[in-house]
């Protein structure tokens, strides 16, 4: 089996060399020091993986991000963020444009190659498992009974074939990969509770201990501001206090 290819888009020259050394034993490995190049670079090839520096003169971090998932070639192309900003609204907005995950730094090298190799594995294993699995799912029993390939709690429902989400308060949207296996995760086991730490086991496929609740809780909040009629009050993706989330249809 081929090595994995990774980008490694940083401006800090020490930084990226760091992480191509940690990485370079067991995955194919490219730099590039500037948002412009990055993108040209993924464009030229698209990698398994791109790790994205946030803050760069010219095209920052964000806007990478951005023009990748508007891009029919790299919208499935991971992307783990490598960022000093440390402040949640910041994770927020990456997240919301369609990263994976996001490690601040200082970084910790053990933890970036623990997320790196999860994030492969995720990604990887859903091009060959995630449609069969969803061919095989069982349909939820609901009055209108959906066809094999939709997911339906209530009035929402995930399109297994063409991974859109549709909510009766926001309309249809095609969602990140990210956002589909967290869903499909949810929408497979109404009214079951998940911790954070269960779905990053489960859903990110990360070790036990490894990963951010932060993460969980920062993908829950984009979704449910894309799901929901009110999401500082949801009614599909609920909180449990104490526990975790929960999909539970209503009584």
């Amino acid at each position: 089996m081929s090595q994995a290819s990774i980008l490694i888009i940083e401006d800090d020259e020490i930084v990226a060399k760091t992480i191509e050394r940690c990485l370079r034993a067991d995955y194919k490995t490219q730099t590039a020091n500037t948002g412009v190049a990055g993108l040209r670079a993924a464009r030229r090839k698209a990698p398994d993986l791109v790790i994205l520096d946030v803050i760069m003169p010219g095209m920052d971090g964000y806007t990478v991000c951005k023009e990748m998932r508007e891009d029919a070639a790299l919208t499935e192309v991971p992307v783990l963020f490598l960022t000093a900003k440390i402040k949640t609204e910041d994770a927020i907005l990456g997240l919301s444009l369609g990263a994976d995950d996001y490690l601040r730094k200082p970084f910790n090298v053990d933890e970036l190659l623990l997320r790196v190799k999860a994030i492969l594995h995720r990604t990887q294993n859903s091009k060959v498992s995630t449609p069969a699995a969803a061919k095989a799912a069982s349909p939820l029993p609901s009055a209108d009974p959906a066809p094999e390939h939709i997911l339906r709690i209530g009035e929402y429902s995930l399109d297994t074939h063409n991974y859109t989400f549709q909510s009766p308060h926001k309309g249809k949207f095609r969602v990140t990969p990210v956002q589909y296996a967290l869903l499909y995760h949810l929408m497979r086991h109404p009214n079951k509770i998940f911790s954070p730490s269960l779905l990053l086991e489960e859903v990110w496929d990360y070790p036990n201990e490894t990963g951010s609740a932060d993460l969980v809780r920062v993908h829950i909040k984009n979704l449910r501001e894309s799901i929901e009629k009110d999401p500082k009050n949801p009614t599909f993706i609920r909180t449990v206090q104490g526990y975790g989330y929960s999909i539970q249809p209503d009584e």
